[in-house]
């Protein structure tokens, strides 16, 4: 179990969400060595199955945001949250949990001197009407364009470049939270997807295409943590927000409760500074 509560202050936080990946599709990746600098950096080379507690991005992340991450399958008696917004009778905060007086963590984490940055990915992150500022305007620094959202096929290359853009300007001795939501999986990822031996990419969505989607993910986050290794020891938390279904027992999409939804693949480590 990682102690939060010792690591703020002493490292920098990065927060990845793989927009609408399942559980099953990232599974897979790895076995079919589809994803191996993923495979390179978590634990174990292992995805931890976990449950979402919201099965679409807006509630997903204010959840996370006020320190509700994904919970393990099944969820130990014992189970203690890594950040928490503090309230009384809260069963899931104890000695290792990093506690804010905020109703957020990332303006809790401002409040004590951490710089934040949010690279935006889907519509709820694009600050193009009040609804998609809500989550960015939480951050001190925030970022959106096209070119990092659902429908650019080099998207990810686009948000690695300037989310590590962005680090290097910032004082080496600054501590800072990273936040990127990868937009690549969300549909449409047949964009991804190679064209088959008649020229043609797939008409629609599959968790075939998602996979492929999380493969070109996979290719471009190398120099994004080789950046957040020369600033030191940083926490990092690298999850999905919900699923989505493809047919799954005739249930299309998310924003409804599914295995397929709300099965996300998650993992939380310390990633050493200079670590190869």
């Amino acid at each position: 179990m990682i102690n939060a509560a010792a690591a703020i202050g002493s490292h920098n936080l990065v927060f990845i969400t793989f927009d609408t990946l399942r559980y099953d599709v990232a599974e897979r990746a790895m076995q079919e060595n589809r994803t191996p600098f993923l495979a390179s950096l978590l634990p174990e080379g292992q995805w931890e199955k976990r449950q979402t507690p919201a099965t679409f991005t807006y509630a997903a992340h204010h959840a996370f945001f006020a320190g509700y991450l994904p919970t393990p399958v099944p969820k130990p008696l014992d189970y203690q949250r890594l950040f928490a917004c503090s309230f009384e009778g809260s069963a899931t905060t104890g000695q290792s949990t990093w506690v804010t007086q905020h109703s957020n963590i990332i303006e809790g984490l401002a409040a004590v001197g951490y710089h934040t940055l949010c690279i935006g990915g889907v519509g709820f992150f694009n600050q193009q009407n009040a609804l998609g500022r809500v989550l960015p305007d939480l951050f001190m620094e925030s970022h959106w364009s096209r070119e990092l959202g659902v429908t650019d096929a080099h998207s990810t290359q686009h948000q690695v470049a300037l989310a590590c853009q962005r680090l290097k300007a910032l004082p080496v001795d600054q501590r800072y939270m990273l936040f990127i939501n990868l937009s690549a999986m969300h549909q449409p990822n047949c964009i991804f997807s190679p064209p088959d031996t008649g020229g043609k990419r797939p008409q629609g969505d599959s968790p075939q295409t998602q996979l492929d989607a999380l493969a070109y993910v996979d290719t471009q986050l190398a120099p994004l943590f080789y950046t957040v290794r020369t600033r030191g020891d940083s926490l990092c938390i690298l999850s999905s927000d919900h699923g989505t279904s493809y047919g799954d027992d005739g249930v299309w999409g998310h924003g409804v409760a599914h295995p397929s939804v709300w099965e996300v693949p998650y993992r939380e480590f310390i990633l050493k500074a200079g670590a190869s």
